[in-house]
This record gives C-alpha cells, structure tokens and sequence, in this order.
C-alpha cells in the first residue's frame, strides 16, 4: 500500500464522523434515558444509534471491510482492512449532561493502523491522522508540547466505570498530581489523547482501554510528534491495556514514575485532613 493511501479513506471518514456526531447532539439535547450494561457502565440510545449509522455508511463505502465497535462486538471475515469504531466516547459525560463526549473511527491495513478520526461535536472539532502524513485539527497541522520538565506539565486519566475499588489508578493520579502542574480527568479517552496531539495535556494515562478507545488518538499522538507505550515503555499495543502517551520529552519521566508506584518505593504519604 502507497505511504499515503489513507487519504482515500479520510474525507469520508471525517464526515461519517460528522453525521454520528450530529446524531449524538439530537439525543443530548433531549437528554435520553440511561440503561446499565453490567453493574456501572451506561449504554444509550444514542450509542446504539450511532454506531448503527457508522456501521451502515462503512458496510455502504467499503463493503468487505471487517469492522470493530463497541456496542455490535466484531463483523470478521478475515478482510485485510478492519474498523475500529467507538460511537460514543464518554457515554457517562453525556448521559449526565456533561458536554465532553467524542466519536472516534480508525482504520487498520493488515495490523498497522493507517487513518483516524475523533470528531468533539460539542466544539465542531475534527481531529484526524494519516500514516506517515501528520495529524489535523479541523484541517491545520498538530504537533505535540515542548514541555521537556515533568513539574510543569498538565496531564490527564481516566478511571473505568466500575470495579474501581480494584483499579490501583488512584495511587498513580496521587504521585502524579503531585509532580506535575496537574491531572485532569474529562472522561473521554480518544479526547484526551487528542489533547496531547495538539498540545492541551503533555501527557495521558489510563489502564485497561479497549481497542476502539485507543485505536484513533494513539495514531494522532505518534502522528502528531508524540510517543506512546505501555506503563513500562514496553510497545503500545491495541491489547495491552496499559497505554502512556506523553509528547515524548516527558515520558521516561512518567515511566520512572510509574515504576515507582509500582514497586512501593518513594510514594507520598497521604496528608492528614487539616482541623481548619
């Protein structure tokens, strides 16, 4: 395949995007009704019907394409081209109101992920990457931060919706906060990785994300100047449910970190409630 045959796939993609992301605008401003998938985690409406329409314009394009989503699991014929398709990233954010939520797409060619999409319909923004051809915001150029000392960044992570008493993350986002300028938590994951392609965060962490999370906002990261890896700086996999991305100046930074944290060396006391 041509370095840059992605630019066949990323107009369409980028308006299917568009289209899901109208849909989720209608709903949320209906404010539809939440039902559970297991004990914690939402499913809406809109997460069905969004993903339908991805999936109806995607069979529409390119028919013998496989295709992965979150809510329909995985259409596999045993094509060379696979979809990765998450219709509605912050499923929670938007079943309570709050205005960060996301449409993320990304295409894969014989295992390497070639095109990505994250389409924010809250702020019209549309990020997308190509292989080998950089990463986009709404059509200009994006480049990671240059902020080279862990003290002065601004990152961000995410908590999973449920079983979190069984998630080590809190003692993470503790060691971190307090080494860096903070830790933000939107609650949309393909978002956050958009954040560090372009610069908002210097950094992004978070455990156990799906494939459809990540597949789209880790191209954007590396597309973008960036460098993603598992928690030990181990090669970021769609599987390895451990995914790091920083701008790269900070990430052996946050690997020591991490190391930390994770053998029980050096970690910070929780400080006593003050009696004011």
């Amino acid at each position: 395949m041509p370095q840059y045959a992605h630019q066949q796939f990323l107009p369409t993609m980028a308006e299917i995007a568009r289209e899901g992301g109208a849909l989720l605008m209608d709903y949320f401003h209906r404010r539809v009704s939440v039902e559970y998938k297991g004990e914690a985690d939402l499913v809406t409406e809109a997460d069905r019907q969004s993903e339908s329409l991805i999936r109806d314009r995607i069979r529409a394009f390119w028919p013998s394409h496989d295709i992965l989503g979150e809510e329909q699991g995985l259409v596999d014929t045993g094509s060379e081209y696979r979809w990765y398709v998450d219709p509605l990233d912050g499923t929670t954010n938007f079943a309570h109101g709050f205005p960060v939520f996301s449409v993320s797409m990304a295409l894969e060619h014989k295992g390497k992920r070639i095109a990505g999409v994250i389409y924010d319909p809250t702020r019209d923004e549309m990020f997308s990457a190509g292989q080998g051809g950089g990463a986009y915001l709404n059509g200009k150029k994006i480049h990671v931060s240059n902020i080279a000392n862990l003290s002065e960044c601004l990152v961000s992570t995410g908590f999973p919706s449920h079983k979190r008493h069984k998630n080590p993350n809190i003692f993470f986002y503790h060691q971190i906060t307090l080494r860096t300028h903070g830790v933000r938590r939107p609650g949309s994951a393909a978002l956050d990785l958009c954040s560090v392609a372009c610069g908002r965060f210097d950094g992004f962490w978070e455990f156990n994300l799906n494939p459809w999370d990540t597949a789209a906002g880790v191209l954007m990261v590396e597309e973008a100047g960036g460098t993603v890896t598992d928690f030990h700086g181990g090669r970021f996999q769609l599987a390895s449910r451990e995914t790091l991305a920083s701008n790269g100046l900070v990430h052996a930074a946050l690997i020591a970190e991490f190391a930390k944290v994770f053998s029980g060396q050096g970690l910070e006391p929780l400080p006593a409630i003050s009696s004011r």
